[in-house]
């Protein structure tokens, strides 16, 4: 895992933005995964700048997204779709009907888990992966637990997760218990991973990824150490545990 360490948010959405820019100049049909949260809205929105500025051109560009809320609609505004849309696809020339997002109405988790990743597989695969990682060491929505799913299907949130993500709703009570996944299989088979890390509030995880030197389904983040073309990147605030 290689890691850069930038003096501030703004800085770590820039250097995400330049690796993306990059592929997507290099290959202009490419296939990128996409994540949800606060940490990559800053790279979102220099993605949408250096589109509107630079030409960065997303006509020909697939995406998949990692997860969705279960029992979300698409349209409802705490989506992970309605939020996609928001942030990047509204502002950028990509071809709705090449953007995917789990479908959070799904009355058989386990069999559209299924095809979503036989989609994944079918567009040739992911060739950069762009992730989060949650307090608790969660990527995408893979808890930690004595197990980890491999492939893309029905997860259940922990306590933990269901308390960050409250933020984002009216109240606690709002928040949604399950969602739809890629498994920590699925998200392994990207040729290329970024992960991001940004605030005081990620120093912990930071340094527990970096330091144990272990791989362990209780700090499901801790897997990417096997991958062989990570970079993490992260603000001095998130780094701050590493370097103590």
């Amino acid at each position: 895992m290689k890691t850069i360490v930038t003096k501030s948010y703004d800085e770590m959405s820039k250097t995400s933005a330049d690796f993306f820019e990059s592929e997507i100049r290099n290959n202009p049909e490419i296939v990128i995964g996409l994540a949800t949260g606060s940490t990559p809205v800053g790279t979102y929105k220099e993605l949408v700048r250096r589109h509107m500025e630079k030409g960065l051109d997303f006509s020909r560009v697939k995406s998949f997204n990692l997860d969705e809320y279960l029992g979300l609609s698409g349209d409802n505004p705490n989506s992970y779709r309605h939020f996609m849309n928001e942030q990047l696809f509204n502002h950028i020339n990509i071809d709705k009907n090449n953007t995917h997002v789990p479908e959070g109405l799904t009355e058989d988790p386990k069999a559209y888990g299924e095809k979503y990743d036989q989609m994944i597989t079918e567009s040739g695969g992911i060739r950069i992966q762009l992730l989060g990682i949650g307090s608790n060491g969660h990527i995408a929505f893979n808890e930690p637990d004595d197990e980890l799913p491999l492939g893309t299907g029905l997860v259940e949130l922990s306590e933990q997760t269901i308390e960050d993500n409250a933020r984002f709703f009216q109240s606690i009570d709002q928040v949604p218990t399950q969602a739809i996944s890629m498994g920590m299989g699925s998200i392994m088979k990207a040729e290329k991973i970024i992960i991001l890390a940004s605030g005081e509030g990620k120093a912990e995880v930071i340094s527990k990824l970096l330091n144990s030197g272990k791989v362990t389904s209780r700090i499901p983040a801790t897997f990417l150490l096997l991958h062989p073309d990570v970079t993490l990147i992260c603000d001095e605030e998130a780094y701050s545990g590493v370097s103590r």
